[in-house]
């Protein structure tokens, strides 16, 4: 039997801002009947005369639809807006839906299984302990407060199920750890992107603020063994069309380039992806072009850029070596390599086979390794040029032969000590993980005394 008119009128209509969300704005007297109806049919107050339905399942407007039938029985005075009339009327489905043999109907049933596991996982009447990832779906474990029945959820979002019950907390998670022991995290996983948009949905009718830009950063002056290593391969393109004596070649795979002076005694070779920690660029010069190599110079892809043009500008306009292949590198090869930081006033330090020379702030130096110096065969590096925390750990080194010219390493030395370049600080953004409810995950009585028994 229909009861009289409660005088309340109800208009239902599209969220906004949100693609699939419902409102319900109440006028008239005697509110209070209609807004208990459309709590009770899933509508969430967001002002005293506004109520919104924003769920995870994109089945709103059906159920808005479902509300406006009860409350119109019970004699409430309801309209829908025509594009949400429009939206109720529309026949949609899930693409690539993982479970294609059930009808419209059926696939509604269980993402309203999936809603309702949301919804008290949201108002804390079920309690996530853990989760983990398994093969790319979320699962998690959790207890119901009011009956102590332990589930284990397979899915996210409308997918989200009860894929298995246990009679305790503490016998779920074991079977859950025995499971997915190796991705298992402790409380509910972060929310989802739907999740979030629903949440916005339900608190506000405004666009969500969008972030404002965050400012252009600005470089700033450094020295040169600081600055940023800048575009290398555009560097390399800039120094070849400079200098018409070098040609590119490049290997079948495009990982390297290689670059060839006309004299084919000089040879670049320039590796696009290389792991910052390994070498990106070698130098190799020759005698002839068929003779053996007379020395070579290795170059991490973190190089500041104003070092690495100055290598490459000394390639263009070198005049010779200096060191005659066989002899030994002498005191006077080494004082000519290293005058510029000498005259700089960098620390100058012997321990055993290396001879260092360090800058007043630690964070940049060269490296003598006198041992190697005498093996030119070996594999053992001899002039080592760095920055970072240490030469142990730097970000980017140069490493050379024995028989690299003393007038390449003192132009590398003077830009160590008085060269200059930019670098630009970029602010990195914190991302705060949000979850679905803040209530602490510990494990409830029951649970922890279980867990306490079988520890003894």
């Amino acid at each position: 039997m229909t009861s009289p008119s409660a005088d309340a009128h109800v208009l239902l209509d599209t969220h906004p801002t949100h693609t699939s969300a419902v409102t319900a704005t109440i006028t008239g007297p005697r509110q209070n009947l209609a807004r208990a109806l459309l709590t009770a049919r899933g509508f969430e107050a967001l002002h005293e005369d506004t109520l919104v339905m924003a769920r995870i399942d994109n089945e709103e407007p059906y159920w808005a639809e479902k509300a406006a039938q009860a409350l119109t029985a019970d004699g409430i005075t309801t309209e829908i807006t025509p594009r949400l009339r429009e939206a109720i009327d529309e026949e949609w489905t899930w693409a690539n839906y993982p479970m294609p043999w059930c009808t419209r109907a059926e696939i509604r049933e269980v993402s309203n299984e999936a809603q309702k596991i949301h919804d008290d996982i949201r108002h804390g009447r079920l309690i996530i302990h853990a989760h983990a990832d398994d093969s790319g779906t979320t699962v998690a474990v959790g207890t119901y407060r009011d009956n102590d029945k332990s589930v284990y959820l397979h899915g996210e979002n409308h997918l989200r199920q009860i894929a298995d019950t246990f009679n305790s907390p503490a016998q779920a998670l074991t079977a859950f750890e025995r499971l997915h022991g190796d991705t298992m995290r402790p409380g509910p996983a972060p929310i989802t992107d739907t999740e979030r948009a629903a949440t916005q949905a339900r608190t506000s009718l405004d666009a969500p603020a969008t972030e404002p830009e965050p400012p252009t950063p600005r470089p700033e002056i450094v020295p040169a063994y600081a600055a940023d290593a800048g575009d290398h391969d555009a560097i390399f393109e800039q120094f070849l069309a400079a200098h018409g004596d070098w040609e590119k070649w490049r290997t079948f795979s495009d990982d390297t380039t290689h670059a060839i002076h006309e004299s084919q005694t000089l040879r670049i070779e320039r590796v696009h992806e290389a792991d910052p920690r390994e070498a990106a660029w070698t130098v190799a010069a020759y005698e002839t072009p068929v003779s053996d190599r007379m020395w070579h110079l290795t170059a991490t892809g973190t190089t500041p850029a104003p070092v690495l043009q100055t290598l490459l500008h000394h390639l263009a306009e070198g005049d010779g070596w200096d060191t005659a292949i066989g002899s030994p590198v002498g005191e006077k090869t080494v004082t000519a390599a290293t005058k510029p930081l000498t005259d700089a006033g960098w620390k100058h330090t012997v321990d055993g086979r290396w001879i260092r020379w360090t800058n007043p702030s630690g964070d940049a130096g060269i490296q003598f390794d006198a041992f190697a110096a005498q093996k030119p065969n070996s594999t053992l590096v001899t002039w080592t040029i760095w920055a970072g925390r240490s030469i142990d750990h730097p970000t980017w080194a140069l490493t050379a032969s024995p028989y690299t010219p003393s007038s390449l390493l003192a132009d590398l030395a003077e830009s160590l000590a008085h060269g200059t370049g930019a670098r630009t600080h970029t602010p990195v953004k914190v991302r705060h993980t949000a979850h679905l409810i803040t209530t602490p995950t510990a494990l409830p009585p029951s649970a922890a005394t279980a867990q306490a028994s079988r520890s003894h």
